[in-house]
């Protein structure tokens, strides 16, 4: 069972809880909305902590440097038997976030021979609470509850 470790981004904006979520990028995502949006999250190597491993793989996938404190939300299990962990940091930057995405390579089309490389997250977002619940992995939603918790 693979293991993955991630960081959820929050701030408030006009006296209101924001998540920044990312979607993932690649052909196979492209058109996916509800549901598909995530931490920036990925897998823990093997000479890293889980914390270490959730602050680089949100490093590479954002082009942002995680300030802490960190919360620590614990872990759920995803649809597909994955387990996430994650930890949250409180976001005090300009209003307007610009991510800096790290790429991967792949067969597309199919079949085709030819090597497409793409951004691991095409786009990441501040949604408010309701709209975030509706966005983002079902199995990542106990995440904002034990935010909330602990804010």
């Amino acid at each position: 069972m693979s293991k993955s470790a991630g960081l959820l981004m929050y701030r408030f904006a006009d006296h209101e809880l924001e998540i920044l979520l990312a979607h993932m990028g690649g052909p196979f995502f492209k058109n996916r909305d509800e549901g598909y949006w995530t931490i920036p999250k990925g897998l823990i190597e093997d000479d890293e902590s889980m914390k270490e491993a959730a602050i680089r793989e949100f490093q590479e996938e954002t082009g942002i440097d995680p300030k802490g404190p960190f919360i620590e939300l614990g872990e759920i299990k995803q649809k597909g038997g994955k387990k996430v962990y994650a930890w949250a940091f409180e976001y005090n930057g300009p209003r307007e976030v610009k991510i800096r995405s790290n790429t991967f390579e792949m067969e597309w089309p199919p079949k085709s021979g030819k090597k497409t490389t793409f951004p691991e997250i095409d786009e990441a977002r501040f949604f408010n609470e309701m709209k975030a619940r509706k966005k983002m992995n079902q199995a990542q939603v106990p995440f904002i509850d034990r935010l909330k918790e602990n804010i």
